[in-house]
């Protein structure tokens, strides 16, 4: 009899012993569980000066701007010939580029679909251009005095002066031939009182 309640007894502590250990390990577990679906926030404080662009914003990058020149010239008006203007759209920041461009369509000459004409002799050559502040370099081969009246002479003079200055109607307008300041053009002896702007062509050298 004593022998089974002390077996009993027994029995009933190593019960006790295991419910403690596995109520002491379920809970373990239960905590480290707990711990691990935190999930850790990473921190910038090593580097405060990062920043993250969102998907879809816009970028502050410049794009080129379009500089508008125009390519002047010459139409028959009632009794008398008039610089008609023909925008070119050039994707560029320098006007030097814009207006090498618009040279550039002045001396190939215009096309044979349209009623415009120009007094500019073929192979006359762009040797230059300089855009400084409000003046305009043109630099062109000596072609450019060839050929041609004084009222051949004064059209091209005024389709020079206008093209060059599309970009700023105010520009100061130096017209070289071979790198040399163009004074009297032509057979005629057409003088040029430079810098030229287009008031002052209008007022000097009326077409």
């Amino acid at each position: 009899m004593n022998d089974q309640q002390g077996s009993n007894r027994i029995s009933s502590g190593v019960i006790a012993a295991v419910s403690a250990s596995v109520i002491a390990v379920s809970g373990g577990v239960a905590w480290f569980a707990s711990q691990s679906n935190k999930t850790p926030v990473p921190s910038n404080s090593s580097n405060p000066s990062q920043t993250i662009q969102k998907p879809g914003q816009p970028s502050t990058a410049t794009q080129p701007n379009e500089k508008p020149a125009q390519v002047y010239w010459l139409k028959p008006q009632n009794k008398n010939i008039a610089l008609a203007p023909q925008p070119i759209e050039v994707a560029a920041n320098q006007p030097n580029v814009a207006l090498e461009k618009a040279f550039q369509a002045l001396l190939e000459g215009p096309s044979k679909s349209t009623d415009s004409t120009t007094t500019i002799p073929k192979g006359t050559k762009l040797l230059g251009l300089r855009v400084k502040g409000d003046e305009v370099h043109v630099n062109l081969s000596d072609s450019f005095t060839s050929g041609g009246g004084s009222t051949s002479m004064v059209g091209r003079v005024g389709q020079v002066v206008y093209t060059a200055s599309s970009l700023n109607p105010k520009a100061k307008v130096y017209i070289d031939v071979n790198g040399k300041p163009l004074d009297v053009l032509g057979g005629e002896g057409v003088e040029l009182q430079q810098p030229l702007t287009r008031e002052s062509f209008d007022k000097n050298y009326p077409l």
